[in-house]
């Protein structure tokens, strides 16, 4: 029988963990920091502020999208 040590690291031998992705990290970290300010500043109320928070978290996905989607893919 083997331990428990020993087959944990067998069975995560070929994964190789996230790499190579600083990169795509940092500029959505910017364009969120750029987002949460942009709405942010234009909010009128609390609640305006926390859908701005919401809308920085969520509109990359909607840019690419609407980006494929003019693309045809």
């Amino acid at each position: 029988m083997t331990n428990d040590k020993d087959a944990y690291t067998h069975d995560h031998r070929g994964w190789k963990g996230m790499r190579d992705n600083g990169t795509s990290s940092a500029v959505y970290g910017m364009a969120f920091i750029g987002a949460l300010v942009y709405f942010i500043q234009h909010a009128t109320s609390f609640w305006g502020g926390v859908l701005g928070i919401l809308k920085a978290i969520i509109w990359p996905g909607v840019l690419i999208y609407k980006l494929l989607e003019s693309l045809k893919m």
